[in-house]
């Protein structure tokens, strides 16, 4: 199901409304998810290798907190916290700029940047525990499985 952007994401608690929570696609709704992003943000580092590899640790450890408390929705964040120091990482290292486009629409020349490389691949494998994990993939198919039937009752209304 789509990530719900009409949610008033200034006062909800989804640590209170975890059924109002939708996985959505990639990274979609990572820095709007509190309580989770205020505990997960100030973890999320990339600047070098060792500040990565500490983050994604940090991350991970979270993770796990989450999924010892049987926190879906912390799990999930944590996961997309882990997905977004890949993607970001990358970014830089495709281009130290990290942009992408010039201020003309056209595609900028590639920079590679093989420090933010092994940041990406640092987070890399932190995320690929945290998605293989047992816990999480099932959590994650009984949440999916409750969005279907929530979007079918709504649209039976």
């Amino acid at each position: 199901m789509a990530f719900d952007y009409s949610l008033d994401y200034k006062t909800l608690d989804f640590r209170e409304h975890p059924e109002l929570y939708r996985v959505g696609v990639g990274e979609q709704g990572v820095l709007l998810v509190r309580p989770y992003r205020d505990e997960l943000l100030p973890l999320w580092r990339f600047r070098t290798p060792d500040v990565a590899k500490t983050s994604a640790a940090a991350l991970l450890a979270k993770f796990h907190e989450y999924r010892l408390a049987g926190d879906f929705v912390g799990m999930d964040m944590a996961r997309k916290f882990l997905q977004m120091g890949v993607t970001r990482s990358r970014r830089y290292a495709n281009r130290r700029s990290g942009r992408k486009y010039a201020d003309d629409g056209t595609l900028m020349p590639l920079d590679p940047d093989p420090v933010k490389a092994r940041c990406a691949e640092l987070f890399a494998e932190k995320l690929r525990e945290a998605m293989e994990d047992p816990t999480y993939l099932e959590q994650l198919r009984e949440h999916r499985r409750r969005e279907r039937e929530l979007a079918r009752a709504a649209r039976k209304k």
